[in-house]
C-alpha cells in the first residue's frame, strides 16, 4: 500500500534563534510571542517576572489577573499554576473553569490560525506539554490530561469531550524523512500522516502513544503502554504494541462484567 504523507517545511530552532537580520530582542519576541508589539511584550515579561513562580493562593489570584490579557480569550474561573510557560499566547483560547497545574508548557507558535483551544472544565495536570508545532490543537470540555502527558501536533490534534488521558501519554509527533543516506536524517525534513482525532468519552491508559493520522472512535479504551498506529472503531477496547482490538464494549456482557482493571491504568 502506498503511504500518503504530507511533507512539512520546518525551520529549525537554531535558525530561528540565530537570524542575523534581526536583533536578539526581536528574535526573542517572535519566538515567545509571535509579534513585536511592545505593549504585549511588556505585559508578558512583567507577568512572568513577578507572578510566574508565586506560590499559594495569592499566586493563583495574581496569575489569573496578570495573565488574562495575554491569551486570545479566557473564560471565567480559570486556574493557572506556577511555572507556566506560554508561547504565542494570543493563539490560545481558554474556556470557563480551565485548570492548568504547575510547570505546564503551552506553545501555539506553530498552531496556525486554528491555535490551541481548551474547552470548558478542561484539566491539564502538572508537567504537561501542549505544543502546536505544525497544526492546531483542540480539547473538548471536561477532558482531563494526566501528569507528564505530551501533545505535539504536526498535522493537527482534535480531542473530544470527557476524555480521560492518564499520565505519561504521548499524542502526536511527525516523522523524519529517511530516504537519503548522504545527509543526516534531521536535515531531510519531516512529514505527517495527518490529523489525530480522539472522539468523546475515550480512556487512554498510562504511557499510551497515539501516532499521527490515527482516529480513535467514541468510547474506546486503550490499555496502558499501548501504541495506537491505526484507526479504532467506536467502543473498541485495544491494547498492545501495536494496539489491537481485544473486545468491543458493545458486547452484551460488558454491562454485567466490565473489562478487568489490568487493561487500563490511570
Amino acid at each position: 500500500m502506498t503511504e500518503t504523507r504530507q511533507v512539512i517545511n520546518k525551520v529549525s530552532l537554531s535558525e530561528q534563534l540565530n537570524q542575523s537580520e534581526s536583533s536578539l530582542l526581536k528574535r526573542y519576541q517572535m519566538k515567545a510571542l509571535g509579534t513585536n508589539d511592545l505593549g504585549h511584550f511588556i505585559q508578558y515579561e512583567l507577568a512572568n517576572f513577578f507572578f510566574s513562580n508565586l506560590s499559594g493562593a495569592f499566586g493563583y489570584i495574581a496569575r489569573k489577573s496578570a495573565y488574562k490579557g495575554l491569551f486570545k480569550s479566557t473564560g471565567s474561573g480559570i486556574i493557572l499554576g506556577k511555572g507556566l510557560v506560554l508561547r504565542h499566547p494570543k493563539k490560545v483560547t481558554l474556556g470557563d473553569r480551565v485548570a492548568i497545574d504547575d510547570y505546564v508548557l503551552i506553545d501555539a507558535s506553530g498552531a496556525g490560525d486554528d491555535g490551541i483551544q481548551l474547552g470548558n472544565d478542561v484539566i491539564i495536570s502538572r508537567n504537561c506539554v501542549i505544543q502546536g508545532k505544525i497544526g492546531g490543537i483542540s480539547i473538548g470540555q471536561k477532558t482531563d490530561l494526566g501528569c507528564n502527558t505530551i501533545l505535539s501536533s504536526s498535522g493537527g490534534i482534535s480531542i473530544g469531550s470527557s476524555v480521560l488521558i492518564a499520565g505519561n501519554c504521548y499524542i502526536g509527533g511527525g516523522r523524519y524523512i529517511t530516504d537519503r543516506l548522504d545527509i543526516p536524517m534531521m536535515q531531510q525534513g519531516v512529514f505527517t500522516r495527518g490529523k489525530i482525532i480522539i472522539q468523546d468519552d475515550v480512556w487512554l491508559g498510562a504511557s499510551s502513544v497515539v501516532l499521527d493520522g490515527v482516529k480513535i472512535g467514541k468510547g474506546c479504551i486503550i490499555g496502558a503502554g499501548s501504541v495506537v498506529t491505526k484507526d479504532l472503531p467506536d467502543y473498541a477496547i485495544a491494547a498492545g504494541v501495536p494496539a489491537k482490538i481485544i473486545k468491543m464494549r458493545t458486547e452484551a456482557n460488558d454491562v454485567v462484567n466490565p473489562p478487568s482493571s489490568h487493561y487500563v491504568t490511570t
